[in-house]
């Protein structure tokens, strides 16, 4: 069978090829004119083949999809062995010797590739080349199976090790994060639909510059700033080599090291620390001391992670520079002007930061013990997808209400062109609130607290119209209008009379048709258009049968941790009244003995002398005289806790101590870290969902991507990073 016979054979019609495993190539102008893939019938991507370079890099990248290489190479029109020398210069000399025609078949003389890259290496014999680099390696200690371009360790290395996406993304990363130093040229490189093989020259270096031009004045005269990755090293082993792919959204997409750089200067290097942190579980900097230095310090472009004392130093260098509002302020701006959070709903909820020392502190709430513990409230607001938005940490049990008001405010000075409705749980319940609300036009949706269960279940079945499904759990849906009336608190000292607002809000009872449960669900949507669906998913889908996203961080990241403590006076010293709390006793100790007399009273009957008159000694006139005596005192006792203030100044209390507040300076840094860490994560879930639906499915491979071993190789241009496969076929495709 000829070769034109076979490329008619795999002709799908009007030019489009079958590759296998779901992937077409359709050609209308031959295998050297502009080609347009598609996965699953879906258009993936347009190449032009004429671009020498753009074809070898588009046929690396269709030879790591595991297609069928003898009718890549038919419709191609090129020879198995033209594959095998562009798998293997990747394989040995990356992006650069497979653009530059590195082979190790020999097949371009020695005379054209010294004079194609003369000004990079010392010119001759590939061959040669790769002996005296090994001679080199194996003087210095590093053994065979360390060199990803040696013979035998390459030959347990696959192409699905080191995508071809992930390399050209890593060379884009990396020369963003090059040191001053380096004079990159433009890699002859052809200009994608995508952005991973974009072409970079000293324009990108400017970026890093201006930033750190940037920098407040107190660091002027400071020590010039190293960058990530200025150490130039060959292949070199790292168990930390997953965690990689995360840095590489970061930089690219959160502009982490100009944001950095701009305000930290040389303190960055903490940040990369809490970066692998998060992604490995790491608790504390203490338990640092469990980690491969070199390795890690390899991967995070620190060279070397440094001991527990220059961890320390490192982290209160950036805690004493006091920046970490104006680094939040710029991280959340960014992320809402640039998509990377969602502007649908927010959800906010609070999360305790309990605090174990022996200092005084404002209590907070404890949901999982129904108790109040010492320490702080993080109040987190994450978007549908589960990223976080904002968070801010207030002392005590933090105050929800206003937090809610405050991100009203912060929407409409983003101008963000549609306003998010804000959900959030009980605990903003109250008819004020919901007022105050709806005059500043934020919508919401909450539960409707203290609801009529009794009138909830009395609804009929057939009101029920509607229907969605949460959790693998459906719920009938009904909607009606509550009428609401707010009378607010006049002055006392005026005689105007108090306003009352009338406004309606939208009540949407869920029916749980597994446990027949119903609870109702309150909104205001300022003319949005939410259907009774939308309000009741995006209500249940947050405290219905699943939890919010900092609730889920606790178990794969050391959300809870603070490193470092600074205590001051809390401007907040009031405390509830005791002497009222004393009354409130004496009070109910009262109305319980006027319940018994009241009791006895009603039992027994006045007793007359012969003239008619009540007996002076009976018991019926002994219990009313009783019942007016506590009556008298219950009355004193209201009276004398209604003029008590409510909350007083502990300074004002003998033998007290006051309240200490934590500074929040270095937990907002590592929070920063976390929330970065945690929104990358999610992005990276969202590029898994072609190889993974199930959700559950594509968190288990990103982590076990996370916890990949690998190598690292760094020079002046480029840092590459290799994975070891994953041994699932469609976990390694996925990676």
């Amino acid at each position: 069978m000829t070769q034109t016979d076979l490329l008619e054979g795999a002709d799908t019609g009007h030019g489009r090829f079958d590759l296998g495993r779901g992937y077409s190539l359709h050609l209308p102008r031959g295998p050297r004119g502009t080609a347009d893939l598609y996965h699953q019938s879906s258009f993936s991507k347009r190449v032009k083949l004429a671009d020498k370079a753009e074809r070898r890099i588009f046929v690396i990248e269709l030879l790591q999809k595991n297609l069928n290489q003898t009718r890549l190479a038919e419709v191609l029109n090129v020879s198995r062995q033209t594959l095998h020398n562009y798998r293997e210069s990747y394989r040995m000399f990356g992006v650069t010797g497979l653009l530059h025609g590195y082979s190790p078949s020999g097949s371009i003389s020695q005379e054209l590739q010294g004079r194609l890259h003369v000004s990079k290496r010392r010119p001759g014999s590939k061959a040669r080349e790769l002996e005296a680099m090994r001679r080199a390696q194996k003087s210095e200690g590093v053994a065979q199976d360390e060199l990803a371009w040696d013979g035998q360790a390459g030959a347990s290395f696959s192409l699905e090790e080191s995508p071809i996406e992930e390399v050209l993304a890593g060379a884009q990363t990396s020369i963003e994060v090059a040191s001053n130093a380096v004079q990159p040229t433009i890699e002859e490189i052809p200009n994608e639909t995508t952005s991973a093989t974009q072409t970079r020259s000293q324009g990108d270096l400017a970026q890093l510059e201006a930033a750190q031009a940037q920098a407040s004045p107190d660091m002027v005269g400071a020590p010039a700033t190293r960058l990530p990755f200025a150490d130039n090293h060959a292949w070199q082993a790292s168990r930390y080599a997953g965690i990689f792919p995360v840095l590489m959204v970061l930089m690219s997409q959160g502009q982490w090291m100009q944001r950095l750089l701009g305000l930290f200067g040389n303190a960055w290097h903490i940040f990369h620390v809490f970066a692998l942190m998060a992604l490995r579980n790491i608790r504390s900097i203490e338990q640092l001391k469990h980690e491969r230095r070199e390795e890690a310090g390899r991967i995070l472009g620190l060279g070397v992670l440094p001991g527990r004392d220059k961890l320390w130093s490192w982290f209160y260098e950036a805690a004493n520079m006091a920046r970490s509002a104006a680094l939040l302020k710029s991280f959340f701006a960014h992320q809402i002007k640039n998509g990377v959070v969602g502007l649908r709903l927010w959800f906010t909820d609070g999360h305790l930061l309990p605090y174990t020392g022996q200092d005084k502190v404002h209590a907070a709430w404890s949901t999982q013990r129904s108790m109040p513990m010492p320490g702080q409230t993080n109040l987190v607001t994450c978007d549908e997808q589960g990223r976080v938005v904002y968070f801010e940490i207030q002392e005590g049990k933090g105050d929800l209400r206003a937090q809610i008001l405050k991100l009203g405010e912060y929407a409409r000075g983003q101008s963000l062109g549609m306003m998010p409705v804000q959900v959030f749980d009980r605990e903003g319940n109250g008819m004020g609130f919901f007022s105050e609300l709806v005059r500043s036009r934020t919508p919401f949706i909450t539960w409707e607290k203290n609801a009529n269960q009794v009138r909830l279940d009395a609804l009929p079945e057939a009101d029920f119209t509607h229907t969605v499904s949460v959790n693998a759990t459906e719920y009938r849906l009904l909607e009606e209008t509550k009428a609401c009336t707010y009378h607010s608190v006049a002055d006392p000292d005026s005689a105007t009379l108090a306003p009352v607002h009338h406004f309606n809000l939208r009540r949407v009872v869920a029916w749980n048709q597994r446990t027949g449960h119903r609870v109702s669900v309150l909104c205001w949507d300022d003319g949005l258009g939410l259907s009774q669906e939308e309000v009741a998913s995006g209500m249940l889908s947050r405290w219905g049968a699943s939890e919010n996203t900092f609730k889920h961080i606790q178990e794969r990241h050391p959300y809870h941790y603070r490193p470092g403590f600074s205590l001051s006076e809390s401007e907040k010293q009031d405390i509830a009244n005791p002497q009222i709390k004393v009354l409130a006793q004496s009070i109910a100790s009262v109305q319980a003995h006027l319940a018994k007399l009241y009791k006895k009273h009603t039992k027994t009957k006045p007793i007359a002398n012969k003239d008619g008159s009540e007996r002076t000694n009976s018991l019926h006139r002994r219990l009313t005289q009783a019942i007016a005596v506590s009556e008298a005192e219950l009355k004193r006792l209201q009276s004398d806790k209604a003029q008590l203030p409510e909350r007083i100044d502990v300074k004002d209390l003998a033998n007290y101590r006051s309240f200490k507040t934590i500074d929040n300076e270095g937990k907002n840094l590592f929070d920063f870290v976390t929330s970065s860490v945690w929104n990358a994560r999610r992005q990276l879930l969202d590029w898994l969902v072609e190889s993974y639906a199930n959700n559950n499915d594509r968190v288990d491979l990103l982590y076990a991507i996370f916890n990949c071993q690998g190598w690292i190789r760094s020079d002046e241009k480029w840092v590459v990073v290799r994975l070891e496969p994953l041994q699932q076929p469609a976990r390694r495709y996925a990676q």
